[in-house]
């Protein structure tokens, strides 16, 4: 029994270590890469959610024969306004969604890009940007 016991040993700091590292570099390449397609994802989320407001929007002005004003919002698609006696509604589901990153989707209407603007500022919330901070519009 004590020869077997001599035989079995553990891993050295030095083996420990050369595993760490391995690892280490292996999250170096691939968590950027795994964090770049989560970004994506997010800019895709916002284009449909987009997409389905706008074919809501275009629902609405169907029934009631024009867009919702800028100030009714895009709240009108769920609540009857007082003063749309054709509305038809709601025309979504759910209440209006806030986009990927928890910002409220910009409506304007008239719009300066066609009948009604609609857009997400981005991930930082602002007007511009590149990447994921770009502006996702309807136009």
């Amino acid at each position: 029994m004590g020869l077997l016991l001599s035989r079995m040993r553990g891993f050295t700091l030095l083996e420990l270590l050369v595993v760490m590292v391995i690892i280490g570099l292996l999250a170096g390449y691939v968590g950027p890469r795994y964090f770049s397609q989560i970004g994506k994802s997010e800019v895709k989320a916002a284009r449909a959610q987009i997409d389905g407001l706008e074919k809501a929007l275009d629902q609405y002005r169907l029934d009631t024969g024009h867009y919702p004003l800028t100030e009714q919002g895009l709240q009108a698609l769920t609540e009857r306004q007082s003063n749309d006696e054709k509305w038809s509604g709601p025309y979504l589901k759910k209440a209006v969604p806030p986009d990927p990153w928890g910002h409220p989707y910009i409506y304007r209407q008239p719009g300066e890009h066609g009948d009604f603007d609609l857009l997400s500022y981005g991930k930082d919330g602002q007007p511009g940007g590149n990447g994921e901070d770009a502006d996702i519009t309807n136009w």
